[in-house]
């Protein structure tokens, strides 16, 4: 059964929606980038292990995408839209705990920086950011009101998770690293997605919320 929301109500939502776009794309390459610090003492910074990073969050970033297009499907919902940001904080959490004894563990049984770094990234980095990959195309479902807009509804929200990953490699290589600690990083990227989800959600559930709107969005 879907929620009927005022005009006004829609709004703000397909507002906040293109805002949290832009903070999972800043996500993304905040943990893009610090990936390579975190596999630095184990493996090195070479051009392997960049390879190995982007290889992994290129591959991650696909099947989410996949999933997330296949999931905005069958009754898109804000509700399930704020819970991709909160479980990708939650796998993002495990990289500040168990980061070094995986990374020991990979090392020890392959010592080439080539594969050892890509089995690391896969632990550490595919699944967080295989749920983060789900947030652009579901976002994308539930934006779209009107099918002869869905283009330059796409093209929107393309360009602010964009820019937010623009935004986040500037923001990470030239100032994050230099004034915290790689865990501290994680940290703020951990509660910047919780936050997020919860504002997908407080949004939604604003008294607002209207039996007689004239959109309308499934959950």
């Amino acid at each position: 059964m879907g929620q009927v929301l005022n005009p006004a109500h829609q709004a703000l939502l397909r507002i906040t929606v293109l805002s949290v776009a832009f903070i999972s794309g800043f996500a993304i390459m905040c943990v893009e980038l610090i990936g390579g610090r975190i596999l630095s003492p184990y493996f090195g910074s070479s051009v392997y292990v960049w390879g190995s990073i982007i290889t992994v969050f290129m591959l991650s970033l696909s099947f989410g995408y996949l999933a997330g297009g296949k999931l905005s499907t069958l009754n898109p919902s804000p509700v399930t839209y704020s819970l991709f940001f909160i479980v990708a904080a939650i796998l993002i959490f495990p990289i500040i705990l168990f980061s070094n004894g995986i990374m020991e563990q990979v090392f020890l049984v392959i010592e080439d920086p080539r594969y050892g770094s890509l089995v690391a990234s896969v632990a550490l980095f595919f699944l967080p950011t295989s749920i983060l990959g789900m947030i652009s195309p579901y976002s994308i479902r539930l934006l779209v009101q009107n099918e002869n807009h869905s283009g330059h509804v796409a093209g929107q929200l393309y360009f602010v998770a964009t820019l937010g990953s623009a935004l986040g490699t500037m923001a990470t290589s030239f100032y994050f690293v230099l004034w915290f600690e790689v865990n501290q990083i994680l940290l703020g990227t951990i509660l910047t997605l919780i936050a997020a989800g919860l504002l997908v959600l407080a949004v939604y559930y604003l008294p607002q919320r209207s039996a007689t709107g004239a959109g309308q969005y499934e959950s």
